[in-house]
């Protein structure tokens, strides 16, 4: 069997995501200037507690990022990247607490297969929403994803270098405060043909709810 390169692009074109910017993400938790006279106000609410709280704290869901590379079973890897190593490989991040990312890829006879699954942990509900809706909206063309998470969405598309056609989908799905994201794409190298839209689009979102699953089991435990 003949061996043929990667494609620069395909090799080259896993860049993580950018880390969601920390202040977007930071809670006001900080108490309330201290009144002029704290001696008389303190006085004035014998009945209080001592501690409470100047403002309502934000409650969120999801504290941490789970582990990326045990969140899609073993069977689906096999199916989705033929021949990759179901251990995968975690992507070096900022903060592994709020940013964590899984690679698995392959190259089975002159068919390749690319997946990626990331989770990003923000500082709120309203905040993870924003986000979505933000990287729907730089990602249009696609459509909505009923029962996945709180809301789904899902995009392919196609594009073709050097006569070589990869298709790529893109699932993302908002969580309570945090986002699940989903890559996969393929390319086949024999015919310079990419993967059908049913398959890749299928593949994406059956990633996705895998991680999604992973996600929700990781607050419950």
């Amino acid at each position: 069997m003949r061996s043929l390169p990667l494609p620069l692009a395909l090799t080259a074109r896993l860049t993580p995501v950018a880390v969601l910017a920390c202040a977007g993400w930071a809670l006001s938790s900080g108490p309330a200037a201290p009144s002029a006279d704290g001696h008389r106000t303190a006085r004035e609410t014998p009945t209080g507690p001592a501690s409470a709280p100047s403002s309502t704290q934000v409650s969120k869901t999801y504290a941490a990022a789970p582990a990326p590379c045990t969140s899609v079973p073993v069977a689906t890897l096999k199916s989705l990247v033929p021949g990759a190593k179901a251990a995968g490989k975690e992507i070096p991040s900022t903060d592994t607490k709020l940013r964590r990312t899984c690679s698995w890829n392959a190259l089975k006879g002159y068919a390749y297969r690319w997946l990626d699954v990331s989770f990003e942990i923000t500082g709120s509900d309203q905040e993870a929403k924003k986000e979505y809706e933000q990287r729907v909206t730089e990602k249009s063309g696609g459509g909505a994803v009923p029962g996945l998470g709180d809301t789904g969405y899902s995009v392919v598309n196609l594009t073709t270098e050097d006569k070589q056609q990869t298709r790529e989908g893109v699932v993302m799905a908002q969580v309570s405060n945090a986002l699940v994201i989903v890559t996969y794409n393929g390319s086949d190298f024999d015919t310079k043909k990419a993967p059908d839209t049913d398959e890749i689009n299928k593949g994406a979102i059956q990633a996705a709810k895998a991680a999604v699953a992973a996600l929700q089991g990781s607050a419950s435990g």
